[in-house]
């Protein structure tokens, strides 16, 4: 008989809701303050957004290692969802963009911390035969907050007349309650049986036994991301089809709506069936996506592409998570997750900089077109090692 996912799944997925509440009520702004407030480049936007993501991707391998050698994973959670509820504040604080800078670097460096103990955890948690509905149920949860970050955003700038700085004030109030539901209600279980004590998780024995498998999650993942820049491009691309600022977060909104909508059906289906195929489903609806995206001409098309982007979210991000759970060891899942979320951190750095790049250079249709190359490139990488089963090189006590 099946299990039910584990309560405690369900706690680090609301966690991550309330959390996501708070961050995408100032981010689904924060591109557009930059820009028309504190008059940053679209350049400078993009290398905001890459420097941040890559800072909290290189944190991960640390709490992530971190983790396996403590072997507990709640505390450094906590210590993450911490950290940036406290950073919260400075967003309306801060008068210039050095400040903006300074607070998103140290709420990406609480991301980081967090990230990797967290989806380690939701591994030990979740049964194998539920594994991807787990993952697919946490990002749901997630996404839920993305989507409804942004409508509050809405509904704030609409009764403030357009007052960023009153929206991130409220925006501090969920980041709160998420912290406060980590500790509460998240237990962690025990260490599986006959998992061994990890001394050096980043030394070369330790890291040789991650196995082919996961490397080739972590090549293909990185080709991906590539094609998948910051979705602050997705609200510059809202403005330049000629939204308002008060509906600009509008984007955002649909954009997750289609990705908590998407990623636990998603996640359900591939404990049933090739996890490559739905891989390959979600690589396909991101082309779609930047082909839209890169010829829309009005706010229908822009919302089509947006709408198609949040699919291939929900089709691949709780997927490649499930994926990197299926081929790392339990004992160092931390570490496997870590390493993940460096090297895909890197590859959105520098995706992030192409892409504000591009902007300056040749224009939104410039922009999405290379992503589309890219995601392109993902699939026909993808279909020459689609043969290979995922699970070589997992040992027996992963499960």
């Amino acid at each position: 008989m099946r299990q039910g996912i584990p309560a405690g799944v369900w706690a680090l997925g609301f966690v991550s809701m309330l959390m996501d509440i708070s961050s995408e009520m100032i981010h689904a702004l924060l591109p557009v303050y930059m820009v028309t407030v504190l008059g940053t480049s679209t350049f400078a936007v993009g290398v905001i957004e890459g420097i941040a993501e890559a800072t909290a991707s290189i944190t991960k391998v640390f709490s992530g290692a971190l983790s396996d050698w403590l072997g507990r994973r709640k505390l450094l959670a906590a210590l993450g969802y911490g950290l940036a509820a406290v950073t919260k504040p400075v967003f309306p604080l801060a008068g210039s963009l050095g400040w903006l800078v300074a607070a998103r670097f140290v709420d990406r460096v609480g991301k980081g911390i967090r990230g990797a103990p967290r989806d380690a955890l939701v591994a030990d948690l979740a049964p194998p035969e539920l594994r991807g509905a787990s993952f697919g149920l946490r990002q749901s949860l997630d996404t839920v907050g993305a989507f409804a970050g942004p409508l509050l955003a809405i509904g704030l700038m609409a009764l403030t007349g357009d007052q960023f700085k009153a929206v991130f004030w409220v925006a501090v109030v969920p980041a709160v309650l998420s912290v406060a539901v980590l500790v509460v209600a998240v237990r962690e279980p025990a260490r599986p049986a006959g998992a061994g004590r990890v001394r050096m998780p980043l030394r070369r024995a330790e890291l040789a036994r991650l196995g082919p498998a996961y490397w080739r999650v972590v090549a293909v993942a990185t080709v991906f991301t590539l094609a998948r820049f910051s979705e602050a491009f997705l609200v510059l691309r809202a403005q330049s089809v000629g939204l308002p600022p008060a509906l600009v977060p509008a984007v955002m909104v649909v954009m997750s709506l289609a990705y908590a909508l998407s990623a636990y059906p998603v996640g359900i289906v591939s404990d049933r069936m090739d996890r490559t195929v739905i891989l390959l489903t979600g690589l396909l609806l991101l082309v779609a996506a930047d082909l839209v995206l890169a010829f829309a001409g009005g706010v229908v098309a822009l919302g089509v592409g947006v709408a198609l982007w949040g699919l291939h979210m929900g089709f691949t991000q709780g997927l490649l998570a499930t994926l990197v759970a299926d081929t790392a060891p339990a004992e160092l899942r931390g570490t496997a997750f870590g390493l993940f979320n460096l090297v895909t951190g890197l590859a959105l750095l520098f995706a992030s900089l192409l892409a504000g790049a591009l902007w300056d250079l040749a224009g939104p249709r410039g922009t999405f077109l290379a992503g589309a190359g890219f995601a392109a490139l993902t699939v026909l990488g993808l279909m020459a090692i689609r043969g290979r089963p995922a699970h070589e090189g997992r040992q027996k006590r992963n499960a």
